[in-house]
């Protein structure tokens, strides 16, 4: 086959539509009716929200929930992960992050209840889910809450 030999196939190239040359089929307004916004080459598009005169749908719907603009979002530790460790191992954020199982020190982390464990560890944590208490103190480990310490400005004193 050479290259004069070669054809397009069958429909493969559509001609495109010429309007607005004289009356037949689309002349004169080439299919856009006859006045209006819409019917002008330039100008602004229809708003999509714009009902005319009804009331627009966003506003006839009932205002519902709420969503934070800063939520609180906990890295998770699960409880089976901790297994690892040997007893009496004492975990906190700065252990968890040199072993990997957080990504930031700046980010809350929480452990979940899930799965069991079986070694006897030391945890410092702000927030542990209830059952993963219970499993911790069942196989004999002992929980530090951690409370945030407060801010004091200096050259302020209380009396």
């Amino acid at each position: 086959m050479q290259l004069h030999e070669l054809k397009t196939p069958k429909n493969s190239r559509k001609k495109k539509r010429i309007v607005g040359r004289g009356r037949g089929g689309v002349g004169k307004t080439c299919g856009r009716g006859e006045n209006g916004q819409k019917s002008r080459s330039t100008g602004r598009a229809t708003v999509s929200s714009s009902e005319g005169g009804q009331m627009p749908l966003i506003r006839r719907l009932p205002k519902v929930g709420f969503r934070s603009h800063r939520p609180i979002l906990n890295q998770v530790v699960p409880l089976v992960r901790l297994n690892q460790f040997e007893n009496g191992t004492v975990i906190n954020a700065e252990f968890l992050k040199q072993k990997g199982l957080i990504k930031s020190l700046n980010k809350p982390f929480k452990i979940l209840g899930d799965g069991e464990i079986t070694k006897s560890l030391v945890i410092q944590a702000k927030s542990i889910s209830k059952t993963a208490q219970d499993k911790i103190i069942k196989a004999g480990g002992k929980i530090e809450a951690v409370v945030k310490e407060e801010k004091t400005e200096e050259g302020s004193s209380k009396e």
